[in-house]
């Protein structure tokens, strides 16, 4: 594996971030995701195209919308604002302490202008949750403005492209000297009950969401676009389909010296072959490379020639002079890759 090349790469992603959110005139101040008056303006002129939830199988989108709904179960978190986007949604971040990993970190989350719209006000949202490349500590790169992420969201969401996805963007890693896979290492912080309890939970209790798994998803890049991966063929009872860019692909934290067993039980290769001996849940899976990611590509391939089947799921987007970089993977998620997740996935529905 190669982490650390692909943070130098990635890194220049987190200093334009920081630059440019720190020019934010609301940075700092509460900011409430509450649907009402507190939130954006109501003129959402875009709707959740509904087309893209009627492939779930389970039942037509709004009426699965509309059984699949969470309110938010509370309690409610102080968040406060990050940035605003040009069309007055902003990205706020709160501090959170996990109750069932232990670890407290930051966690940025974003929703879109649908979710604002009172037509919507009685449906859940889909859940993207944004990892980063690199050690994603103290920042998730992906909260910055620069890498345009919610922007092309809004901006996809209105032509079809995508579902207008709530993002939520944790820290990666407790610390800025190990990765840690996103993991439950023996030892160390529960860096995968972090990321596969703590962090929904708290998206649950603030945000209106869907139960089924078919509402939640990952999306990461490099380090992060495996342990998305990972997370999902873990826990394939939680998270429906994951965006994997660049990824890694197996486990390779210097943190699980001695713990062989443990290591092999987070490997999405093994993972993906017992989803595929036990024949299901149905996982959604969908690479992305660039083009010039020569070491990445023959891995990549190699594990959807060999997992790609049965319940697995998977489609490639190889993206044209393509590097290692934030840049390139949000380029490759609008020529497909979105679309793609979006149809595996349940969409909001109006009211009327």
């Amino acid at each position: 594996m190669n982490r650390r090349r692909p943070a130098a790469l990635i890194g220049a992603a987190v200093i334009g971030s920081v630059v440019l959110v720190t020019g934010c005139s609301d940075e700092g101040k509460p900011v409430s995701f509450d649907s009402g008056t507190s939130g954006p303006s109501a003129r959402a002129s875009a709707q959740a195209p509904a087309q893209s939830g009627e492939k779930n199988g389970d039942a037509s989108a709004k009426d699965g919308a509309a059984a699949q709904t969470l309110l938010p179960t509370g309690p409610t978190a102080e968040f406060t604002t990050q940035s605003t986007l040009g069309d007055g949604t902003k990205i706020g971040v709160t501090t959170l302490k996990g109750a069932k990993s232990g670890f407290t970190g930051k966690v940025w989350v974003w929703a879109p202008k649908q979710y604002f719209d009172p037509q919507y006000q009685n449906s859940g949202f889909p859940v993207l949750i944004a990892l980063p490349g690199g050690n994603g500590y103290p920042k998730n790169y992906w909260m910055g403005t620069d890498l345009k992420l919610q922007s092309s969201i809004s901006a996809w969401s209105k032509t079809g492209k995508s579902l207008p996805f709530i993002v939520v963007m944790p820290v990666l890693n407790p610390d800025a000297k190990h990765y840690y896979d996103g993991s439950d290492i023996p030892g160390q912080p529960k860096m995968g009950t972090w990321m596969t309890e703590d962090v929904p939970d708290l998206v649950r209790a603030n945000f209106r969401t869907f139960k089924s798994r078919d509402g939640w998803a990952f999306m990461g890049s490099s380090s992060g676009g495996f342990v998305g991966l990972k997370s999902v063929l873990e826990r394939p009872d939680l998270f429906k389909a994951a965006i994997a860019s660049g990824p890694d692909i197996v486990p390779d934290s210097p943190l699980w010296a001695g713990h062989d067993a443990e290591k092999q039980a987070n490997n999405p290769q093994k993972l993906a072959q017992d989803l595929i001996d036990k024949k299901g849940p149905e996982v959604a899976l969908a690479f992305q490379v660039g083009t010039k990611e020569t070491t990445v590509i023959p891995k990549v391939k190699q594990f959807i020639e060999t997992y790609g089947k049965g319940p697995v799921k998977t489609r490639l987007q190889m993206i044209q002079n393509g590097t290692h970089n934030a840049h390139t993977y949000v380029e490759g998620m609008g020529e497909g890759t979105m679309e793609w997740i979006s149809k595996q996935m349940l969409a909001p529905a109006p009211s009327s």
